[in-house]
């Protein structure tokens, strides 16, 4: 007997499409284009899984969903939507269903999905009540790219698993840890972030673990670390692949243990918090190296979520600089609106910096721009600022000549405005300052800092603040 599907889709050529490869799996497909037609439907016949459409003529299919769902708990449900967002996502991840397919989608991928689902209805446990959906959600973007991402963080939404994400600097990886959090089971806990490269390597264990009053020279009282912090919450550990060995080796105890011990204490604490790590480095080579604990990226990487660099979603950038201007509106800078041939010149862009950087030059747009609708001539010129800028600092790391010659020639390019010299110049070159002191100590940060005449922690802050890792200088030098 053949096995009976619902597919509720109101586009006539998407249900054409799914029906007719359907029906050459064996599987019996009835259609409808509405929430009413559905109801009646189900009403009168069994079947084994339902797909649908979320924007249907008459409503909302997924509102509606937790009711059907009562009704018939052993039929699977799959949800396509062209509602691209990762609050369509997490709100298909609630109902229960079995997958969720961004249109458009993989025909072949959404068949074999439909046999999985058939064969497991039934089996699968309820899901929890939903909980309702967190507003103004902190990832923006509909890219093939995006809808990956969004679909695994939904698959750790109701569970406690360890997720590391990875990605190259800027691309969001704290807004992803937020969005697991603020959408997850612990979302009423803590959010607690740690930047593991920004502490001193002998005061990490601390920082991590507490300590007890008199533990070490300075230890006046008892400090409590980030994991009790963390208590019904979770614990970030954002730069996870710059963490000393030493320390590396006492978080991989504490994760197989589910226990802590303050230093310099005796008492130990049950864990109470969700891990998300998160890194810009690759860690396998690293592992090889000896620089990383295989063992520990096998426990923190149970999930892991790659983010894609904003050159790999350029549809994205559009909505994302739209969404800036927003942002910096609401945040007292003038309110501006982006032309469309502006958009287009932003999605040209190879923002090296990920978000981060299209971010940041958004803000100062908004801030410099004299119209209220942006276009294209008004973006070039900043474009170009920027790029002259990159080119000085590249200059400045080489070091071709003198760096008074490196000098002139950004002013000749860049030509700051009078009374802004000093800001510009640091601006320009600091970075490649730092890069060359690095590159000339083998990406060793105290005799960098020896070098430059700075304090080793001063620099560890700087370094942190301009996203300067020490393995950038030594591939440069």
């Amino acid at each position: 007997m053949k096995q009976s599907i619902l597919l509720v889709e109101d586009d006539a050529s998407i249900a054409i499409v799914i029906t007719a490869a359907l029906e050459a799996e064996g599987f019996k497909v009835d259609r409808c284009e509405s929430i009413a037609g559905r109801d009646r439907l189900l009403a009168g016949g069994t079947y084994g899984l339902m797909l649908t459409d979320v924007m249907l003529t008459d409503g909302d299919g997924i509102e509606t969903l937790g009711r059907v769902r009562d009704q018939f708990p052993r039929m699977a449900v799959i949800i396509l939507s062209a509602q691209n967002t990762l609050d369509t996502a997490v709100r298909a991840s609630d109902t229960g269903a079995f997958e969720y397919f961004p249109k458009p989608f993989d025909l072949e991928e959404l068949v074999r999905t439909v046999r999985q689902a058939i064969g497991s209805a039934g089996n699968a446990e309820q899901a929890d009540e939903p909980d309702e959906v967190a507003q103004g959600l902190p990832l923006v973007g509909r890219s093939a790219a995006m809808q990956a991402v969004y679909r695994m963080i939904t698959r750790v939404l109701r569970n406690d698993l360890t997720v590391l994400i990875l990605g190259e600097s800027g691309t969001g990886k704290e807004l992803v840890a937020e969005a697991i959090h603020q959408l997850g089971k612990r979302a009423s806990g803590p959010f607690i972030a740690v930047n593991t490269a920004a502490i001193p390597a002998e005061l990490i264990e601390s920082e991590l673990f507490g300590h007890e009053k008199g533990a070490f020279t300075g230890a006046h009282a008892r400090h409590i670390g980030k994991f009790e912090q963390a208590a019904g919450g979770t614990l970030f550990l954002d730069e996870i692949g710059d963490m000393p060995m030493q320390a590396q080796t006492r978080l991989l105890r504490a994760l197989q243990s589910g226990k802590i011990r303050r230093v310099g204490g005796t008492e130990e604490i049950t864990l109470d918090c969700r891990i998300v790590a998160a890194t810009n480095r690759d860690l396998l080579p690293m592992i090889a190296s000896g620089q990383f604990r295989e063992d520990l990226y096998y426990r923190i990487a149970v999930v892991p979520i790659e983010l894609p660099p904003l050159r790999e979603r350029a549809d994205d950038i559009e909505a994302l600089s739209r969404h800036f201007l927003s942002r910096a509106a609401a945040e007292g800078l003038p309110r501006r609106q982006l032309s469309q041939a502006g958009a287009e010149l932003l999605a040209r862009q190879p923002w090296r910096g990920n978000v981060r950087e299209l971010r940041n030059f958004i803000y100062r747009l908004a801030l410099l721009a004299r119209e209220e609708v942006i276009d294209a001539a008004t973006i070039e010129p900043l474009l170009s600022g920027d790029a002259a800028q990159a080119r000085a600092a590249d200059a400045a790391v080489a070091m071709p000549a003198t760096f008074a010659a490196a000098l002139d020639a950004w002013l000749a390019d860049a030509a700051p405005p009078a009374g802004q010299l000093y800001d510009s110049a640091l601006a320009a070159f600091e970075r490649p300052l730092f890069l060359h002191a690095l590159s000339r100590t083998g990406g060793n940060q105290l005799r960098a800092a020896q070098l430059l005449g700075i304090n080793r922690n001063t620099l560890r802050k700087r370094l942190v603040e301009l996203d300067i890792h020490p393995e950038d200088a030594t591939v440069r030098a």
